[in-house]
This record gives C-alpha cells, structure tokens and sequence, in this order.
C-alpha cells in the first residue's frame, strides 16, 4: 500500500483518466495480434506486413500534427470525446463484416482517429498536473493502461482462430465506456498554474512555430531522435517477435504470444510503482539510459531462446523493465522542455518522427527476415539500439548542460 500511496494528492481528474485508460485497454485485443492478422489470416509475407504498417504510418502522421494542434487551440477533452465515439463506430462495424480489406480500412481509420487523441491525453495530463507531481502523474496513466491490458492480449490468442470478430466488439464496447466516463467525470481542465523557477522552460510562446521551438531546442530533439530510434526497436516486440513465434510454434504461435503479452502487462501493472519509486531521485536522462540496456538485454534474451517457451517469459519480463522506466520518462521529460502552448504540437511531432523512423525499421527488418533470415534481421535490431543507447550517453551531459535550472531545482 506504501507504492500506491505516492499515487495519493492529485487532482481528480488524473484517477478519472486513469480509469478510463484501463477500461479502454481492456478490450485492446486487436492491435496485440495485428501482425498475425495479416500474416496467417490474409496471407500478407513478412514484408507485405511492413509495407502496410508503413502506408498507414504515412498516413496517420499528418492526423497525428493535426490532433496536436487541435490539442493546443481546443478543448482537449471533448476532442478525445469526439475522436473516440467515431472509433466505436468503426470497431462496432468491423465485428459484423467479414475480415477483408473494408475492415482494415476501418480499422486502420480508428487507429489514426487513437493516433489524433494521443496527444491530446498526453498534453491534458501536463495541463491539470504540476511539474512535481508530472512523473506520478504519467506514471499512474501508463499504470492505468497496462492494467487493462493484462488479460486482452491473451483473450485476443483464444478469440484468434475462431471468433476474431469478437475481439472487434470488445473494443469498441470498451473505448465507449472509457469515453462515457471522461465525458461524464472529467470536468475540471484548467491549467494548472506554475510558479516554480523551473516553469521557465514552459513559459507559452503562441508566436512561434513547434518546428521554431524544436529548432531552440536542438537537445530536445536530440532526445527525440533517440527515441525515435529506441521505439523503432522497440515495435519488433509486435513484429518480428509474433512473426518468429508463428514461424516456429505455427498456429500456437498466437496463444502463446497472447501470454508473453499479458505477461508483459502483469509485471508493468507489479513493477511501475516500485521502479517509480525507487528511481525516484535519478534524473529523466539516466533512467532512460538504463531502459536502453534492459530492452536490450530482453532481446536477447529471447533470440537465444527461441524455440523454448519458458525464456520467452524471462525475456520480457526484462524488456519491460525497460518499457516502465522509457515511457514513464518520455512524458515528463518533454512537458518540463516545451512551452505550455506547445504541448500538443510536440507530442505530434515525437510522434511523427517516430512514426517515420519506425516505418522504415519495419520495412527494412521484413525485407531481412524474409531473404535473410530472423538471426539477421534481429541483428539489424541490436545495431539500432546500440546507437540509441549510445545516443542516451551523450545526452546526459549535454541535458544538464542546456536544462541546468531543471537539475538545481
């Protein structure tokens, strides 16, 4: 109860997108076996796979820019409103139509209509939350998300064979609860306002362009590029790792996925307050630095085992390790560089960024697993996240360098 208790003291507001993440995360049993959808169920090669991953990714990006600027000129909550009834709509009508190119129409259209909504959640949470309280804050939502996610993944691996349509209305009845409780419960969204000496940095500037505060930002983007890189990497986990899983388990590939997934999500929902706590007192950057290692390790870890299931378990229980201390750090490390003004924006462009990286990784591993083999394209991996981590070295010295009010606070 000592853990939980470091969630207690903030504004209302936070516990009620807390909940819904968790609702909604309880019926995310699509995007688990997306991979396997398209690989076994419609017969797309590995490649195939990436080049559709990318043709969406191309798309949502400028929808991503546009949530994100929405964010920063409307009313964050009923954008997220909005953005998740059109995806019930669309999750609801894909339950009832055969699996075909219609439906991953539909599908791919709510993904980016998730995509729009992103950075607005993300810029509501730094809005209702002061910058001390910023790390508990994200913490609690990626707590939130991750609860719900325990048992959908391998929900998803029984529905998988026979009844994938009703992974499809799970989805939808649950986003559409999560977006009755927003609606309903989340009422105070005024900014909080900052008067710490270290709010300078998130001073509001509605004269200059995101791409004029990236360009005086020049370790943000570092930060950025970074992450777009480790990201990349880290997506093999819904990529190469299920396409390796089918290759050599065949049809019990998706089950066994569904529980390494849900594992995933256990240690997540056990381990964030205990790694929130216990780090603390280290600084964003070298939290970071340590995520790179563990994803890593995780790796490979599952690269020599693959083939005997119980490495599988140990594997990720390292990788998420890493994936608490990275995406617990991505958002209260931006909100404290950024304009208040500018927090949606930002969010869109990270995401952009990524998207584009993590696009051309995809296409790149696919092309390698299928005329190189898995060894190869994981090794293609590994040369990514050296230079990520290598990257995470050098930004420890120049961050407190160009952000020294942040460390003297």
């Amino acid at each position: 109860m000592k853990l939980l208790s470091q969630y207690k003291g903030l504004r209302r507001e936070n516990y009620i997108l807390f909940l819904g993440r968790i609702v909604t995360n309880l019926g995310s049993m699509i995007w688990p076996v997306m991979t396997m959808i398209l690989n076994q169920k419609m017969g797309f090669s590995a490649a195939e796979v990436a080049i559709v991953m990318i043709v969406v990714g191309a798309i949502q990006m400028p929808l991503g820019l546009l949530g994100g600027k929405w964010a920063d000129n409307y009313n964050k909550k009923n954008m997220i409103v909005l953005f998740d009834i059109i995806s019930v709509v669309f999750y609801i009508t894909c339950a009832f139509l055969p699996l075909s190119w219609l439906s991953l129409i539909l599908l791919f259209t709510a993904s980016g209509l998730q995509g729009m909504e992103k950075p607005c959640y993300n810029a509501l949470i730094a809005d209702i939350t002061k910058t001390k309280d910023r790390d508990r804050a994200y913490s609690l939502s990626y707590l939130g998300g991750n609860i719900g996610l325990v048992a959908s993944p391998t929900i998803a691996g029984f529905l998988f064979e026979n009844y994938l349509w009703l992974s499809f209305l799970i989805s939808g009845l649950a986003i559409f609860t999560s977006t009755v409780l927003i609606f309903f419960f989340v009422k105070d969204i005024t900014p909080v306002e900052e008067k710490e000496s270290t709010a300078k940095y998130q001073e509001s500037d509605n004269k200059a362009s995101a791409w004029e505060i990236l360009k005086a930002n020049k370790v943000l983007f570092l930060y950025m590029m970074i992450m777009a890189l480790y990201w990349g990497a880290y997506d093999q986990y819904g990529y190469l790792m299920p396409l390796d899983l089918a290759r050599v388990h065949g049809e019990k590939g998706a089950l066994i996925y569904g529980s390494v997934s849900s594992l995933n999500c256990i240690v997540v929902v056990l381990c964030t307050p205990i790694i929130t706590a216990l780090l603390s007192k280290l600084s964003y950057t070298k939290k970071n630095l340590i995520s790179m290692f563990l994803v890593l390790g995780g790796y490979m870890i599952f690269l020599f085992g693959l083939g005997i299931v119980p490495v599988y378990y140990i594997a990720i229980t390292l990788f998420t390790w890493g994936e608490i201390l990275s995406t617990t750090v991505s958002g209260p490390y931006t909100t404290e560089r950024i304009p208040a003004s500018h927090r949606g924006r930002m969010n869109s462009v990270m995401g952009m960024l990524q998207s584009i990286i993590a696009g051309i990784i995809m296409y790149t591993t696919g092309f390698l697993f299928d005329n190189l083999g898995s060894v190869v394209a994981w090794s293609f991996i590994f040369l990514l996240l050296g230079m990520a981590t290598a990257g995470s070295i050098i930004l420890i010295p120049l961050d407190k360098k160009a952000y020294k009010e942040l460390y003297d606070k």
